[in-house]
């Protein structure tokens, strides 16, 4: 029989994150069954030394060269509808399972709502801690449940989705990330929703498709034809997708804003006293699409997404990002957030 789990020490995390910034593990523990987290995380090997959970490395920036602690990385990847009722359908899904894999298998199933979240990276997951987001949809949405291991209680829990705090790009998780370790998620998913196309662009790009019908499949394509467009590959240049968050602004500087610059796009953000805006636009006014310093810079083909030319160091990368934040807040006064969890340094 195969083990649980097994430990590798002083490992290059090199080929596990998308940004392929050359850190090093202290400890490495590839887990394959999640029900052996209490032994593993008790083993006296592994005692007094951090945690970091890792799936796919496509949300993570280590500004450090070394991560003296343990990488925890889940492999389970099982995929189960597991109770129906006419409008919908309850999915159990294990934290290791691809995201965009897990798209797929819930469109073929004849599953609506994640069409719109096709070819996000990562693994299913990293999902609700990030609260992924794309074409106005994010996962919180559909999720029923999180399953996880509780570090601190020392037991395995399962949190409702208002327990959840979802919010933008948020959750309990990102907040208290060495708490929880997500096993698997649950989620509600409609058979017979109407599909979202109130994303601009999404509809022009369906018409390019040769005036296909709106089906989750046909959005799913166009979707991702979109970001194959949009977006940098990670396998061709270093980068995490997204680097920095839409900020959320009172109404009140959002029209002054308005007022100063007409072509600044703003969108609603939930409460009626908030507006979100543009953290691409804000970034090329100020200058930095395409910027770069030795191998780190923005990508020319989108100011939102920072990226390694090759041999940049995560902390030269934070330097960069930094500095765009800064020259933001100098012209608009408005602080951008990062996407990522940052690990080694603060923003």
């Amino acid at each position: 029989m195969a083990a649980a789990y097994s430990l590798a020490w002083d490992v290059s995390l090199r080929e596990r994150n998308t940004f392929r910034i050359d850190c090093r593990a202290r400890c490495l523990a590839t887990v394959h069954d999640a029900a052996v987290l209490p032994a593993l995380l008790a083993d006296p090997a592994l005692a007094g030394l951090p945690v970091l959970i890792l799936g796919e490395g496509s949300n993570v920036l280590f500004a450090t060269g070394q991560f003296e602690g343990v990488v925890l990385h889940l492999t389970g990847h099982a995929a189960a509808v597991t109770g129906e009722d006419a409008p919908s359908a309850r999915v159990r899904v294990e934290a290791g399972m691809n995201w965009d894999t897990l798209v797929d298998w819930t469109l073929a199933r004849g599953l609506r709502g994640l069409e719109n979240l096709a070819l996000i990276p990562g693994q299913a997951g990293a999902a609700p801690i990030q609260n992924i987001g794309a074409y106005g949809v994010e996962i919180g949405e559909f999720v029923a449940a999180v399953e996880a291991y509780d570090r601190t209680a020392g037991h395995a829990a399962r949190l409702n989705a208002p327990d959840c705090a979802f919010g933008y790009r948020d959750s309990l998780f990102k907040r208290d990330p060495d708490r929880y370790v997500v096993t698997a998620i649950e989620l509600d998913l409609p058979r017979d929703a109407v599909t979202n196309l109130a994303y601009a662009g999404l509809r022009e790009e369906l018409v390019a498709m040769g005036d296909a019908p709106p089906t989750p499949r046909n959005v799913a394509t166009a979707v991702r034809r979109i970001r194959r467009r949009k977006l940098p590959d990670p396998a061709v240049i270093g980068n995490a997708g997204s680097f920095f968050k839409n900020p959320i602004v009172a109404q009140a500087l959002a029209d002054e804003l308005q007022l100063r610059f007409p072509e600044l796009p703003v969108f609603p953000a939930g409460p009626a006293a908030l507006r979100k805006l543009s953290a691409a636009w804000l970034i090329e006014r100020a200058g930095w699409r395409g910027h770069r310093d030795g191998d780190a810079g923005i990508s020319a083909q989108h100011a939102l997404v920072l990226v390694n030319h090759g041999g940049a160091t995560g902390a030269q990368l934070l330097g960069v990002a930094r500095r765009v934040a800064d020259a933001v807040e100098r012209q608009f006064g408005v602080r951008l957030e990062p996407e990522p969890r940052i690990v080694g340094a603060a923003f």
